[in-house]
């Protein structure tokens, strides 16, 4: 029954792995990415710092290049593919979003914590009106019941979001978490519905695969799975499994396969496993970009990573509450020096 069913893939290779490089890309490595992924028909190709537009700053990692340097080599070689671009009110700006569509940005995602989609308004009419078709992401969507998700949900439809976003940030849903937000979204909305996934548990593929049974039709992945914490679903394989079960995606396998093994792969940093401190992550439910901030303070302070992922995961800690990571290695080491 899913012949000829359309699932769009957005690849965010040069945005969620930008995590995963500590925001170390070289131009040339994202100029041969995204020449990668638009050969291979990937229907969009999203180019940010990892934590969206003007992303780069002290609390968040210092990036390599800016965002029009960015941006400017993907337009170079983007003839098929949309160029998309992450934005989280509160950092991106007007003048961001303005300078994206001038470097080709077809695309924008803004992003908000589940419960936080009210302060998403502006930004998502203010993409409407420059004409940009608007994603929008509902991170850490875990944190919260489902019926308190479809109230943000429906909030962003409202505003004018084209697709609304379950976002796994922390990777620590299973899929059955997954199927009943996705399927509530999918009744009770109108618009779009779409699914991100982290591997921290190691179901990443498992869950964007029971989000799109339940409806979900546009889905994320990254070039071998880069990411942030233990990676994303990695795209060559949703490419794959999707077109097994009879899904049509209209990505060249051969080549999207090319692209992970070729030329991703020899320039991660890390191989892309799960291992304790990712598995925490997930186990946890903390953002799963907190795993290298984490890495960083435990060297200083010379405490189990595991434990402060399990103290933030207490607390409820969100994007953007970076600087508690210090906070908590710092408490944990007081401690154990007592």
């Amino acid at each position: 029954m899913n012949m000829n069913r359309r699932i769009r893939i957005v690849d965010t290779t040069l945005r969620d792995g930008s995590h995963a490089v500590k925001h170390q890309f070289e131009l040339e490595d994202i100029e041969r990415i995204t020449s990668a992924l638009n050969n291979a028909n990937v229907y969009a190709i999203e180019i940010s710092h990892g934590d969206g537009l003007a992303g780069s700053s002290i609390q968040y990692g210092w990036a390599k290049h800016s965002d029009d340097a960015r941006l400017a080599v993907a337009q170079k070689v983007v003839d098929r593919s949309k160029i998309t671009v992450l934005l989280l009110p509160g950092i991106g700006t007007r003048d961001d979003l303005k300078l994206s569509i001038e470097r080709g940005a077809q695309v924008a995602r803004i992003a908000t914590h589940v419960t936080e989609a009210d302060i998403s308004e502006q930004h998502i009419r203010m993409a409407k009106d420059m004409g940009l078709e608007v994603m929008t992401f509902l991170m850490l969507a875990h944190m919260e019941p489902p019926e308190k998700m479809l109230e943000q949900a429906k909030l962003m439809e409202g505003y004018g979001a084209d697709v609304v976003y379950v976002v796994d940030s922390a990777g620590a849903m299973i899929p059955d978490d997954v199927k009943v937000r996705i399927g509530l979204l999918k009744k009770k909305m109108q618009v779009e519905v779409g699914f991100h996934g982290h591997n921290n548990l190691g179901l990443a593929i498992g869950n964007t695969i029971a989000a799109v049974q339940e409806g979900a039709t546009v889905i994320d992945g990254t070039l071998g799975g880069l990411g942030a914490g233990a990676g994303n679903a990695p795209t060559e394989v949703l490419a794959a499994v999707l077109d097994k079960m009879g899904y049509v995606t209209g990505i060249d396998l051969y080549k999207i396969m090319d692209a992970a093994e070729d030329i991703v792969r020899p320039i991660m940093r890390r191989p892309q496993v799960i291992d304790r401190s990712s598995l925490i992550l997930g186990y946890a439910g903390v953002y799963s970009s907190f795993l290298l901030h984490t890495y960083r303070a435990v060297e200083k302070f010379d405490v189990d990573p595991r434990d402060v992922l399990v103290e933030l995961g207490r607390r409820r800690v969100v994007g953007g509450q970076e600087d508690m990571i210090i906070d908590v290695a710092h408490e944990l080491s007081q401690k154990k020096n007592r």
